[in-house]
């Protein structure tokens, strides 16, 4: 069952249908579950039990985690007992932690690497299980800070199981989430219209957009040793901007469907690309994981309150951490060390710039802004390159074609004429026009405060949708992030 399509789209409203006619809401958490179930085993039937296993698991850690001392200590022993517990706590959570750590290490590392080492040993990663993991490892640490655990098993699985956030998230916490399913509420007008613009807009990004610069993308990459340098610069904004349609098209499907169930799932993405410092971006894009780093890596290892020196370190570990968890090539890595390098950079600069006040007013002014926005994006496109080519003998060949190489003389014929049906310069006007677009959105909502009512938003809902359809590529790709 893929997002977007028809079967998902029945697949929703015959859910949405069963769950606003059932009374309670402990049969609506039974049939979250049951129908998660069933669309995760859509997928990758063969985990379920894993993922049940899991679910079962941090449960069973959290509920121990959130147990009281015994009230019938003496108060003499109390102290010591209350140490005792302490250090048992402190245990169990790093067992939790270390269950779902190890759990994803396998399965992204030494799986892979036994296959290498073994061609008829070959073993899947499990569709959403870094997403699965870090909420595990969320919850546990906000019941170890004192977040009160799920108190039954059922709420704890519909929770994790969520169909729609399950494969790529966003990441919730249990408690915005449970929160929500102590009196659900049916969608009003508005909020329905809501939710059918967020699928109507996530489909048209992914079908419609996405999709389409992923040919491109794909075509010119696949054939690096005879694509020029102007393609290859073509081909990084190309993929800068395919890799934002395809996850927040996919968030806003997720988001457009819990809606429908009276869930609000938080935001991912707020127009990254028009940020003037890598903090921001990593403030706006993939908002959830950036949230999810801070709490429970930056912040643990001491965050900024330790001196400039250990602010700096902690950020480069964080980001390193972060590139190692996309995947196990170099690229990701090199990924990693480049945004911390450039948190680093940031971070210095603005604590150099607080004690300049020439330096701090241009930083403000029209000029420094956009400045720091031009910076800013040509360091987020350009380390793209690493997170979209991973192997380090691609990275070496993108290196050596960077400037002044000419591309093969059918390159052109065959990538843009035949295969996209367009030439160079009108893939690079609709390239650009879509930038403009995403600007002038930008801007009605950022520097205007202006929204889209509900009406025009509910006269866009069919033609999206029925665009998305109608001009997707025969065969849809998979969404880029299910690959983490």
């Amino acid at each position: 069952m893929t997002l977007p399509s028809i079967f998902y789209g029945l697949f929703l409203l015959g859910t949405g249908l069963v769950y606003w006619l059932l009374p309670g809401r402990g049969l609506k958490l039974w049939l979250l579950l049951l129908v998660s179930l069933l669309f995760y085993g859509s997928l990758q039937l063969q985990y379920i039990p894993l993922l049940l296993a899991l679910v079962l698991a941090n449960y069973l850690i959290g509920r121990r985690l959130s147990a009281p001392l015994d009230w019938r200590i003496p108060n003499e022993e109390w102290h010591f007992a209350q140490q005792d517990w302490d250090k048992k706590r402190f245990v169990l959570l790093w067992f939790g932690i270390s269950l779902n750590v190890l759990l994803l290490l396998g399965f992204k590392y030494f799986f892979p690497l036994a296959a290498t080492n073994n061609s008829s040993f070959q073993l899947l990663m499990p569709l959403g299980l870094s997403f699965f993991c870090f909420e595990s490892i969320a919850y546990l640490v906000d019941i170890y800070r004192g977040a009160p655990a799920a108190n039954h098993f059922i709420e704890f699985a519909a929770y994790k199981l969520f169909f729609p956030k399950l494969i790529a998230g966003p990441i919730t916490r249990f408690q915005s989430y449970i929160s929500q399913m102590k009196r659900p509420s049916f969608p009003n007008l508005e909020q329905g219209v809501e939710a059918g613009w967020l699928i109507a807009s996530g489909a048209t990004k992914k079908l419609l957009l996405a999709d389409r610069i992923g040919l491109l993308v794909n075509l010119s990459f696949d054939n690096l040793e005879r694509a020029g340098s102007g393609d290859l610069w073509l081909a990084i904004f190309a993929y800068g901007l395919q890799l934002y349609l395809d996850f927040s098209g996919y968030v806003d499907i997720a988001r457009g469907s819990a809606l429908l169930l009276g869930i609000q799932l938080p935001q991912n993405f707020d127009f990254p690309y028009f940020t003037t410092s890598i903090a921001e971006f990593w403030r706006r894009w993939h908002i959830t994981l950036g949230d999810w780093l801070r709490n429970y890596l930056y912040f643990p290892l001491g965050g900024s309150r330790k001196g400039l020196g250990r602010t700096c370190l902690n950020l480069m570990i964080v980001m390193v951490i972060a590139g190692i968890w996309h995947g196990d090539q170099w690229g990701f890595l090199i990924w990693g060390g480049l945004h911390g390098l450039a948190l680093v950079i940031h971070r210095l600069t603005h604590t150099v710039s607080d004690t300049r006040s020439g330096l701090k007013a241009f930083w403000s002014s029209w000029p420094g802004a956009i400045s720091a926005w031009a910076f800013t994006q040509l360091f987020v496109f350009l380390s793209w390159i690493p997170f979209r080519l991973p192997n380090v003998q691609d990275l070496g060949l993108v290196a050596n074609r960077f400037f002044n190489q000419a591309a093969d003389v059918q390159f052109a014929q065959k990538v843009y004429l035949e295969s996209l049906g367009i030439s160079r310069v009108s893939a690079i006007v609709m390239l650009l026009g879509l930038t403009g677009i995403m600007a002038l959105l930008h801007g009605f909502k950022h520097r205007f405060r202006l929204q889209i009512g509900w009406p025009l938003k509910l006269m866009f809902i069919p033609v999206g949708l029925y665009l998305a359809w109608l001009l997707a590529p025969i065969e849809t790709v998979p969404y880029i992030y299910f690959e983490f």
